[in-house]
């Protein structure tokens, strides 16, 4: 099982394929094989870097509370460097995106396109950090996530479309939730807490002159549309897609297109990449 140890803490990754380096980074509550419809494909052509986030899939729990977006892209930056992986493209799904852009910015002669899908770096709006920060509370009280709380997250990663015709991935996403150990919900509470109190990079996305995509599911309701095309409007050298019949997990609920979206654009970007 590959891994780096980060303050005497072991990050799981998986590193698959060969050719041009591809660093990916997976939504909350998920882990790295939430890409595994991607790297199938991409793995053909390009190295496939995926990392589990700390208390997530195979990696081991945070030691501490104060735990930031930014300390979380130098783990990841750090994991680069252990591979010497010194230029790569980055695509991110959520904190993938979060945690990407600070990458991009403080190192933006190693990444060299950027991907951003179902994420949102401007600061958390009022409304969903006080609805998200409660429902972290009721998990660090519970220690567990509860049937109740099931019935009010699940949702909130599908669309409509999804949650009828897919019922296999809510299930499996669901289950998954069910079984986190004890141990790790604290880790995973603070991580929420440090992603819904970020920082917003609004006002530096204009920075950013590497290609970029941007991607979002139409249905998306934690990072709705109009925050993607804010975004996209920010960046200078960037095109966006809106995803029918997808929300958060867009990459889950439409994997042939975002497959599809994300060839085409590596392809277009491959003189930048050589």
């Amino acid at each position: 099982m590959p891994t780096i140890s980060i303050d005497g803490r072991n990050m799981f990754y998986r590193d698959i394929g060969k050719g041009y380096p591809l660093l990916f980074g997976h939504s909350y509550l998920w882990s790295s094989k939430m890409w595994e419809p991607q790297i199938a494909k991409l793995s053909q052509k390009y190295r496939c870097i995926c990392v589990d986030l700390w208390d997530h899939g195979q990696s081991e729990g945070l030691n501490s509370e104060h735990y930031t977006i930014e300390q979380l892209a130098e783990d990841h930056w750090n994991l680069m460097q252990y591979l010497e992986v010194n230029e790569f493209s980055m695509i991110g799904l959520s904190v993938g995106g979060m945690w990407g852009t600070h990458l991009a910015l403080k190192h933006p002669d190693s990444v060299r396109t950027l991907t951003l899908m179902d994420t949102f770096v401007g600061a958390e709006p009022e409304d969903t950090k006080n609805k998200y920060f409660a429902l972290l509370d009721f998990l660090e009280k519970q220690q567990c996530f509860t049937d109740p709380l099931l019935d009010q997250i699940v949702p909130l990663f599908f669309s409509p479309y999804t949650l009828e015709n897919q019922p296999s991935l809510i299930d499996e996403f669901k289950n998954s939730l069910a079984q986190i150990k004890k141990e790790n919900i604290p880790g995973i509470v603070h991580l929420g807490r440090a992603i819904f109190s970020r920082e917003c990079l609004l006002d530096k996305l204009p920075q950013l002159h590497m290609p970029a995509l941007v991607l979002t599911g139409k249905d998306d309701v934690p990072r709705p549309p109009a925050e993607a095309k804010m975004m996209a409007s920010l960046i200078p050298n960037s095109e966006i897609h809106i995803i029918k019949n997808a929300g958060h997990i867009s990459n889950l609920e439409q994997p042939k297109q975002i497959t599809s979206l994300l060839e085409n654009f590596l392809k277009k970007t491959e003189a930048v990449l050589a």
